[in-house]
């Protein structure tokens, strides 16, 4: 298998450099291979909602509406979709699209699938938060469907690109395991399902008939290859053709191997510092070690020296190697929703000591970071050099790392005061409305909140700006709740990573804000 081939490779991975002879020098066009970073657990699009399985469902099966490598809202089942009232929605479908089996798509399909996504049994991730405002969807004929929302909605088109399309006649009935063996996993996707084995690989052929029109790959197979290493080495060896999320270490020998070709894009995921909020934080103590009476970090004078003391350039250039963005808000510069007046703060640790001391800690103060340690390849390095800058400045800083599972539960359950984590934006605002405005489970917000952060005239002009049907104007007013967040620092950003594809130097491929690897954006040179 090919797994085991490249497993048997993972030692020559340390001469990096020395390997790039081995990569086949022809091109085999009939046959694409990546070598993805995740494990895959269902074929089923609806039964778990993470970006590896997103990833291998776009590839069979379509949404309504699809998302360009911006992460912009672009045509697909749906060839449109506009506002009829602020409560109904309608979305005008493509002609002449078909299922693998030949069968074509109706609007009993798009029915099918929306009344799936909340109920798949023993979902580990549902896909009901994306469909929770449907109140009913209206087949007005062949190739129209309205949508009813409980209330205003304008996110739905946006919540409909997750959802991916299945065939009734093949579905209904079946279950997520049916998915797995291929009974059910018919879709009008670019690619047919051929074989999917858990934990090796996932084999898909051409769909000739596509509406997009054909692939210029005849078969396709997904490989997950969890260890950095492994993947690196499947792709010298010429086991695979494309390796995603290429740590940053590996960078320098692979860029100067002319038999690979590397690929960057910025990454939506910010990488932050969650700010405790409360009046007394668990971990913010004085010099001689005893907990503070008084959270300083309510200050927002202390939050700014905070900020002002992370060289985050450096950040980006010792720590990822240059792959990176300095940040000062939640999504990338141009991308949809980012604002161009909000940047991040300046480096000034001469500041920072003045503004510990206006707030009344000229001798600083001690604090923890905390962070996972499985989560991310820089979980360690990164803690420790923002440790560093805010000891220079008088904060004096430990850091204290866990399994991602266990330093979530504590986050959740309080414990913690400064956090160390990144946070994937699906949209300018899901960063605010998870993470930022207050807890309200019944409205569905706050559910991130571990900093118990609550400002109510933040809460307040979210929640207007969210609401607003006006596509035009309902960015701008994200535009300015994110200024709103930032002036106050709700948390305090840090960087933006570029994440790296590497492939045989015969190909070239289009990158995106997501990091997930899609066939149709590889092609060979």
């Amino acid at each position: 298998m090919l797994r085991t081939a490249f497993l048997k490779s993972l030692a020559a991975v340390i001469v990096i450099a020395g390997l790039g002879s081995t990569i086949s020098a022809g091109l085999q066009a009939a046959e694409l291979r990546i070598g993805m970073g995740g494990a895959i657990s269902s074929i089923d699009p609806l039964y778990h909602n993470n970006s590896n399985n997103l990833m291998v469902s776009a590839h069979i099966f379509d949404a309504l509406v699809n998302k360009n490598e911006k992460d912009e809202l672009i045509p697909g089942l749906a060839q449109s979709w506009r506002l009829i009232e602020d409560d109904l929605w309608e979305f005008k479908l493509r002609p002449g699209v078909k299922f693998h089996d030949g069968t074509s798509l109706t609007t009993a399909d798009i029915q099918f699938s929306i009344e799936r996504a909340p109920n798949v049994p023993n979902s580990p991730s549902s896909f009901d938060p994306y469909v929770r405002s449907i109140e009913r969807v209206i087949a007005v004929d062949d190739l129209t469907i309205q949508i009813k929302t409980t209330e205003p909605d304008p996110a739905l088109p946006r919540n409909l690109s997750f959802v991916f399309i299945q065939s009734k006649k093949a579905a209904q009935g079946k279950t997520t395991d049916d998915f797995n063996k291929g009974i059910a996993a018919i879709g009008t996707g670019p690619f047919k399902f051929v074989d999917y084995v858990p934990s090796r690989e996932v084999v898909l052929a051409r769909n000739d008939d596509y509406w997009g029109g054909p692939s210029a790959w005849e078969k396709v197979t997904i490989l997950p290859i969890t260890n950095n290493a492994a993947r690196i080495a499947a792709l010298l060896t010429g086991d695979i053709d494309v390796a995603a999320g290429i740590p940053t270490v590996d960078l320098p020998k692979l860029s100067k191997n002319p038999k690979v070709a590397l690929v960057s894009a910025a990454q939506n995921r910010v990488f932050y510092l969650q700010i405790d909020h409360r009046d007394q934080s668990p971990m913010i103590f004085d010099n001689d070690g005893n907990v503070l009476p008084k959270n300083p970090m309510k200050d927002l004078r202390i939050r700014q020296a905070m900020s002002k003391a992370i060289n985050r350039q450096l950040l980006v250039d010792r720590i990822l190697e240059g792959q990176g963005i300095p940040a000062g808000q939640f999504v990338p510069p141009g991308f949809n929703g980012s604002n161009p007046e909000v940047t991040p703060d300046e480096y000034s640790p001469e500041e920072a000591v003045r503004l510990l001391e206006e707030a009344g800690y000229p001798n600083g103060f001690r604090l923890v970071i905390h962070g996972a340690n499985d989560r991310y390849p820089f979980d360690e390095s990164m803690p420790q050099a923002i440790a560093q800058m805010f000891a220079r400045v008088g904060i004096k800083t430990e850091i204290e790392l866990a399994p991602n599972s266990l330093f979530r539960k504590r986050g959740k359950a309080g414990e913690l005061s400064v956090q160390f984590g990144g946070w994937g934006n699906s949209s300018a605002a899901s960063m605010m409305v998870f993470v930022m405005h207050s807890p309200d489970k019944e409205k569905g917000f706050g559910a991130s909140n571990r900093g118990h952060y609550s400002n109510r005239e933040f809460d307040e002009y979210l929640e207007k700006a969210l609401a607003m049907m006006d596509p035009e104007a309902r960015l701008e007013a994200i535009k300015d709740a994110t200024a709103m967040a930032m002036e106050d620092l709700a948390v305090i950003p840090l960087l933006w990573r570029k994440i790296t594809w590497a492939m045989r130097g015969d190909l070239t491929m289009k990158p995106n804000s997501r990091g997930l690897t899609f066939a149709w954006d590889v092609h060979p040179s």
